[in-house]
């Protein structure tokens, strides 16, 4: 559907690099980063606003690299809305109708299913500013899908949103995304948003795309420091990946080894997720191959959940429920085991 091949941007102090993807015909794909890393201008480039330094864009198998942005058949959402304030709701869902020719009755009418599909006959002549931040991103919404557009490309569209109307404007989405088959390229720094919305996603950093996988594969086998780090892993060592028992492998981390399942040998990083670590204040029998005592050295609350910092050495950090913290009676200073499998460990 979408190709971006060793695509290179030069904004003077910022540049995107030999970035190359392949977007699928009907996928939902996040492009996950940091604030800064070029996701917008990511975004931009892909519906024509900025010029291209070298590479192609392909859009169903159409160069377009230098197409016109209204040629391009691409729809955008910005985080802002970027909405007419001097129009009513119909007036800007009609708005790229009527650039492309239409009459306000013939753009209305054809605008007709997009506001049918979110709901909107009851706001159409209401005033942008007398919407709220969820009925605004509806009607920005509404506004792009109205031109029938090839691809949806949508920036951080939730980021303004409260917890409730973000949740009913993700599934908003994922039935756009269902009932039309809409391609929709989707840049966010959430990680919720990624893992809820997105089929595939790729993450930005450094000026240039470090990985792409499902939400799996970068959030559990992450294959840079940089992902590992941005996925919020927590636990990353570096040390020498050596032959273990039974095609295992073991990993120096200073002190200590650990176990894991890996092809990898020789000095390499090793990563493992909170959530994937169990903790207890007595010896866990499992058939876990990881297991070490150390001190709590520092209790952190998530609301439902608590982070734990717990010295064997080295620091592990351990997600816990709330019950299962107050059940144990864990504090700082406290004693506990961690125990971890060795295909917990993601060696890179």
């Amino acid at each position: 559907m979408i190709e971006l091949k060793s695509l290179c941007i030069d904004l003077g102090a910022f540049h995107l690099r030999d970035l190359t993807l392949n977007i699928r015909d009907g996928e939902y794909f996040i492009v996950l980063g940091p604030t800064g890393s070029g996701k917008t201008i990511l975004l931009e480039t892909i519906a024509g606003l900025h010029s291209v330094k070298s590479g192609v864009i392909l859009l169903n198998g159409i160069e377009v690299t230098k197409t016109e942005p209204e040629k391009r058949g691409i729809g955008i959402v910005y985080q802002d809305y970027v909405l007419f304030p001097h129009l009513s709701v119909i007036k800007n869902i009609a708005f790229g109708l009527r650039q492309r020719g239409r009459s306000r009755k013939e753009a209305e009418a054809e605008a007709g299913w997009t506001i049918e599909l979110l709901g909107l006959s009851s706001l159409l002549n209401r005033k942008i500013d007398t919407l709220s931040g969820g009925e605004k991103q509806k009607v920005a919404l509404a506004r792009a899908l109205a031109i029938k557009p090839k691809v949806l490309l949508l920036d951080e569209p939730l980021s303004a949103l409260d917890p409730e109307t973000k949740e009913k404007v993700q599934q908003e989405l994922r039935e756009i995304r269902n009932k039309l088959n809409q391609t929709i390229i989707h840049v966010t720094h959430d990680f919720e948003e990624a893992v809820a919305l997105g089929e595939r996603i790729a993450v930005l950093g450094n000026g240039c795309i470090m990985q792409v996988g499902t939400a799996e594969e970068i959030f559990c086998q992450p294959k840079s420091e940089f992902v590992a780090r941005f996925a919020m892993t927590r636990n990353i060592f570096a040390g020498d990946v050596r032959d273990g028992e039974d095609e295992g492998a073991t990993i120096d981390i200073g002190g200590n080894s650990i176990w894991a399942v890996t092809n990898l040998r020789g000095h390499r990083h090793a990563s493992v997720r909170p959530e994937d670590i169990l903790i207890s204040t007595q010896p866990f029998i499992s058939s876990a191959r990881n297991s070490f005592m150390g001190t709590i050295t520092d209790v952190v609350s998530k609301g439902s959940t608590v982070c734990l910092t717990v010295n064997v050495p080295p620091d592990f950090v351990c997600l816990v429920t709330r019950r299962s913290f107050e059940e144990m009676e864990l504090r700082r200073g406290g004693k506990a085991y961690v125990t971890f499998k060795a295909s917990a460990v993601n060696v890179f």
